[in-house]
């Protein structure tokens, strides 16, 4: 039966972790300022079945190498199957060895078992990704394939995908093999740390707990009506660009009454972000600060959810955010 080929971050999505946003927002109206997990993919991944001999051997028939360009080219006949998910580590790694919780940078380039075409690559694209390592935060089969290995690593992925015909509407295979290289890994601070920066006139006034939990006391003042983005500590380390994947701390809070509607704090970990999927408020006010800080965020309704509002934010709020910037990946 001839399959209609899925794209190609379908084809791999799997050897990718499921994304993390934060105060995300949409052209409908309808984001949250939570943390959710999403996943782009809508192909399932068998990792249950024990691989048989068969799957072994195919994985084995694989070969690795590097190209002109550094990137690794796996070469393999097609087409190439296997029948559930299994990994072969290619090379060990002498680095720190992977933990759950911790957060890896990764390079991978996946290829499409029946036709041998690259399906994709982040060698190419400018730099590694960035996933916290943990049965929630990660697909299983990339989690598996990690956890206790090592940093300097190369690992081939075998993943087989169950998904639809676009044209028949039957249910068909199809399989994925991954090049992967352990980078780095990186270890996001406790809290905010840096040089204390004194208070600004007319802006809330922000009290830490004994754990570093902010809290505020709103100005009895009009909002403002443009974008405030004040560090309360400067921190020491890299600077934000819109590029980076975050990992913070925040609180948020209505600048109208001071009701507070979302807080990492509260849930108990940092949450994870590319600072590209979120309100332009963050985006715009977090690019360019370091890592380390804690900034007071005063966001106008126009770059925060509008007059939309979210199911936690009435319609043309001002929100108020405190932000301890952990990591920036």
């Amino acid at each position: 039966m001839r399959t209609t080929r899925k794209t190609a971050a379908v084809a791999i999505a799997a050897i990718a972790a499921l994304g993390l946003t934060a105060c995300s927002s949409d052209a409908d109206g309808d984001a949250e300022a939570t943390v959710e997990p999403t996943s782009s993919t809508s192909a399932s991944v068998d990792t249950v079945a024990e691989p048989t001999e068969a799957d072994i051997a195919a994985l084995e028939s694989i070969t690795w190498t590097e190209g002109e360009d550094g990137i690794p080219v796996l070469e393999f006949e097609t087409p190439l199957e296997v029948s559930t998910t299994l990994s072969r580590v290619e090379t060990e790694g002498d680095g720190e060895t992977l933990e759950d919780g911790m957060y890896v940078n990764l390079n991978y380039i996946g290829y499409d078992g029946e036709t041998g075409e690259v399906a994709y690559d982040t060698y190419s694209v400018g730099g590694a990704q960035s996933y916290q390592l943990s049965e929630t935060t990660v697909a299983p089969s990339l989690y598996d394939a990690l956890i206790g290995q090592a940093v300097g690593s190369q690992i081939i992925l075998g993943e087989s995908f169950e998904t639809t015909d676009e044209e028949t509407g039957e249910a068909v295979e199809l399989s994925s093999f991954t090049a992967l290289t352990v980078e780095s890994i990186t270890t996001p601070l406790e809290q905010a740390e840096g040089e204390a920066v004194d208070p600004v006139d007319g802006l809330p006034v922000v009290t830490l707990d004994d754990s570093g939990v902010p809290s505020i006391e709103i100005p009895d003042a009009d909002a403002p009506t443009e974008l405030v983005a004040q560090p309360l500590i400067e921190g020491e380390g890299e600077t934000v660009t819109t590029e980076n994947t975050l990992i913070v701390n925040y609180t948020g809070w209505l600048w109208e009454d001071g009701t507070e509607f979302d807080s990492s704090w509260t849930r108990g970990e940092p949450a994870q972000f590319a600072l590209t999927g979120v309100i332009s408020g963050w985006t715009e006010g977090l690019a360019g600060q370091t890592v380390g800080s804690q900034v007071l965020l005063v966001v106008p309704p126009e770059m925060g959810y509008g007059s939309e509002g979210t199911d936690t934010i009435p319609a043309d709020s001002t929100l108020v955010f405190v932000v301890d910037i952990l990591a920036a990946l």
